[in-house]
């Protein structure tokens, strides 16, 4: 195909799987979030406010780089865009899934 990518991905496939990705990653970060912080254990108000989770965040945004090369995406021509893409939409599902976490009382 003429759209297709030097790794073989079109630039649909490219998307999905980057956003894919960077959903997974941040719901991931928040389950070892809560593991990290002990849900359940400690008070609501100081889970919430641990650094240790969003170090965890952090750490999910940056592992997906080499993630990506591995699944065959070209890294090399992420512009700003994409870069600010990934961190967003792991930052989201992230603040989502622990937020649902902290409320709900669930312990992991």
């Amino acid at each position: 195909m003429a759209t297709e990518t030097q790794t073989g991905l079109s630039g649909h496939m490219r998307g999905v799987t980057v956003t894919t990705l960077a959903c997974l990653a941040g719901v991931a970060a928040a389950l070892a979030s809560g593991a990290l912080v002990g849900l359940g254990s400690v008070p609501v108000s100081e889970a919430a406010t641990n650094q240790q989770a969003l170090a965890v965040l952090g750490a999910a945004i940056l592992a997906q780089f080499p993630v990506l090369k591995v699944v065959g995406v070209d890294v090399s021509d992420f512009g700003a865009k994409d870069y600010l893409y990934i961190g967003f939409m792991t930052f989201t599902l992230w603040f989502i899934s622990f937020g649902i976490l902290l409320t709900s009382g669930a312990a992991l």
